[in-house]
């Protein structure tokens, strides 16, 4: 990727390394999800994984760079999933904090959204993360086919919201950095396995206490050191000795 702007092709091997996890964590589905990456100021440019391929197989050279008012980007061989399109082009052009956008149907999140009235519980310290964060949209009603469906999903994500929790379907997470949406990935999961397995027990939840709940999400946002970055530097290190061709 010699010829590739360094901001571009930084962020090209930060959403490869991404999809490589998410594969090895077990949070892929088929050829299907979709993560996306925008690359300039005003978020219309922007990097998704090419239609047909495995997240364990992504590489960074291979990311399809596309355009969020060029409609046309449906269109020849290249042509990226429709549904990612719908999703992802409406989200990088009408939400400032969604430089990243990260959709999963990972399983322990998607079994939580298909619960009544699903909710993440304030059950342990991860959870707490997502205090306040967190939009849900229980109306499922299929495929994401059209731009308004695109349209209608960024309008539940209100500015203070950086994770969408889908009724019958997955999730969606938008940050800063593909570091940071990831991290918030990584532990939404956590959260919501821990969720799962202590309801699976029958026994009465445990619920933090609001204030306390507030205030660890508050720490966790405040935590010294840069903790999103050092985790996925960690992971990509890691790719690194046992798989780097993600990087090409």
């Amino acid at each position: 990727m010699s010829s590739v702007p360094p901001t571009e092709a930084k962020a090209r091997t930060d959403l490869a390394a991404a999809f490589r996890w998410a594969a090895r964590l077990d949070w892929h589905e088929s050829i299907a999800n979709h993560f996306s990456v925008a690359i300039s100021e005003d978020r219309c440019s922007f990097l998704m994984n090419p239609n047909g391929r495995h997240f364990s197989r992504v590489r960074a050279s291979e990311l399809l760079l596309l355009d969020a008012r060029d409609e046309s980007s449906l269109e020849g061989p290249d042509a990226p999933d429709p549904t990612a399109w719908h999703l992802h082009a409406q989200l990088h052009l009408r939400l400032p904090q969604a430089r990243c956008i990260l959709h999963t149907h990972m399983p322990y999140a998607t079994a939580l959204c298909c619960i009544k009235d699903f909710e993440l519980l304030m059950l342990d310290q991860n959870a707490c993360r997502f205090h306040g964060r967190i939009a849900y949209d229980r109306h499922y009603d299929g495929m994401a086919l059209k731009a308004s469906e695109g349209a209608r999903v960024a309008g539940l994500l209100a500015a203070d919201k950086s994770v969408l929790m889908m009724g019958n379907h997955g999730v969606l997470v938008v940050g800063a950095s593909v570091a940071a949406a990831f991290d918030d990935l990584y532990y939404l999961e956590r959260a919501a396995k821990v969720q799962i397995l202590a309801l699976s027990t029958g026994l009465a939840p445990a619920l933090i206490p609001e204030g306390v709940a507030a205030r660890t999400c508050a720490q966790w946002h405040s935590y010294p050191g840069d903790y999103s970055r050092r985790h996925f530097d960690a992971l990509k290190q890691i790719l690194d000795e046992e798989e780097s061709s993600y990087r090409q």
